[in-house]
């Protein structure tokens, strides 16, 4: 009982803090709006450290990468395998968008901040470059802060042992600026709390509405992708013996993740379960760590999820071609930036509301949909690490790999 409150803490936390929020907003109406400064302090200490957490996160994580030609092939049908299923998961789930409008009969809110829709040409020049260099520093310009971030991670490990200090400078502050999120976020109960006050206070009930359909959602959809998807992809690796091996190991790991909330702290177990399955050592060492932190099948779901909420709550459409290809391009970009840390998701949220150009107002009921599904989220970013490193082993070492490993 104590690890589960140790493990979940946060989380219930945060609830707890929703729901009495939620009563002050209907017990008390619009007076409630002395509470949103409180909500906006919480909120922009979080957009001001999102932007060296991202930096660090990314730089670092590329510098880190050990350049040998034993693994170049692997890490190159490795990025192929964590790429194509995040794409899959969120293709599939705004099909299931269209299937199950959550989005198409929620009432816009009343914001203080203009939106501008801009043509795609535009939108893309604004997500990807920025022609000054302070400008990066803005959350408005988080994409191109990511693309700056990457070349200086190619450029540091291009750099090699000359640049030992900057990839240590890199580590040291990917590990500072976590802990500034986590100490941030022990905020959250009382930032969150106030700001949701505030929203069902003037915006009124309507906002429960959405976040039940949109679970409802997530949880239907995450168990399928869970069960099918992951059987598909595990059948692809290994036919009918790579699904009976997969499934008769991913007991512990799924427990574990759904136990601990946290893709960092499943790493022993999915460790263990893919040297089970007889994925070759070299790619399990390289292919699981990695996976925690770059590859997230269930924040991909989510992503999709929270973006057509968000959307119709600021009266945008989500069902034009340029709003799902730039959904489906925020979600890789999603995958890569979250932490595997319990809530690392609101790293996420903070992207894609700064990439569309979202008001803070959109973060709340982002970040409240993310607490909700987080536990599902976990299990699929996860034990899809596992699934991911099957792929990886029969596209790497042949269709016949499990009989290597055994022969060994």
């Amino acid at each position: 009982m104590n690890n589960f409150y140790k493990n979940y803490s946060g989380i219930i936390l945060l609830l707890g803090g929703i729901i009495l929020g939620s009563i002050a907003g209907l017990v008390f109406g619009k007076d409630v709006v002395a509470l949103k400064p409180i909500g906006d302090i919480f909120l922009n200490l979080l957009f001001t450290a999102v932007i060296p957490l991202v930096f660090f996160s990314v730089a670092s994580a590329i510098a880190g990468i050990s350049k040998t030609n034993k693994l170049s092939r692997m890490m190159g049908i490795m990025v192929i395998v964590f790429l194509a299923t995040v794409l899959i998961s969120a293709f599939l789930t705004i099909m299931a968008v269209r299937l199950f409008p959550i989005h198409e009969q929620l009432q816009a809110l009343k914001i203080t901040e203009k939106i501008e829709d801009k043509p795609l040409a535009d939108q893309l020049t604004q997500l990807f470059t920025t022609d000054e260099f302070y400008q990066l520093l803005s959350r408005r310009s988080m994409l191109a802060m990511i693309i700056f971030s990457v070349l200086i991670g190619f450029a540091t490990l291009r750099a090699r042992e000359k640049a030992s200090g900057f990839v240590r400078f890199l580590n040291e502050g990917n590990e500072v600026f976590k802990h500034v999120f986590i100490l941030i976020m022990k905020l959250g109960p009382i930032g969150l709390g106030a700001y949701f006050a505030y929203q069902v206070g003037v915006f009124g009930p309507q906002l429960f509405g959405a976040y039940a359909k949109s679970l409802g959602l997530y949880y239907g959809f995450g168990i399928f992708y869970f069960f099918a998807l992951f059987s598909v992809y595990a059948f692809v690796a290994g036919g009918i013996r790579g699904f009976k091996r997969y499934w008769a190991n991913n007991i512990i790991p799924s427990a574990t993740a759904i136990g601990t909330c946290s893709s960092i702290a499943n790493i022993p177990a999915n460790l263990n379960a893919a040297k089970k399955i007889g994925v070759p050592d070299y790619i399990t060492n390289v292919t699981i760590p990695l996976g925690a932190t770059l590859h997230k099948d269930g924040s991909s779901i989510s992503s999709i999820v929270k973006m057509a909420v968000v959307f119709a709550l600021f009266g945008r459409d989500f069902n034009s071609a340029d709003a799902i290809l730039l959904a489906l391009g925020m979600t890789v970009l999603v995958s890569i930036v979250e932490g595997g840390i319990p809530n690392g998701g609101y790293v996420g949220e903070l992207l894609f509301i700064s990439a569309y150009g979202f008001p803070p107002e959109a973060l709340p009921p982002a970040m409240i949909i993310g607490t909700l599904v987080d536990p599902l989220a976990t299990l699929l970013n996860s034990t899809g690490d596992t699934v991911a490193a099957m792929l990886v082993a029969r596209f790497s070492e042949g269709k016949n790999w499990m009989d290597v490993k055994e022969a060994a």
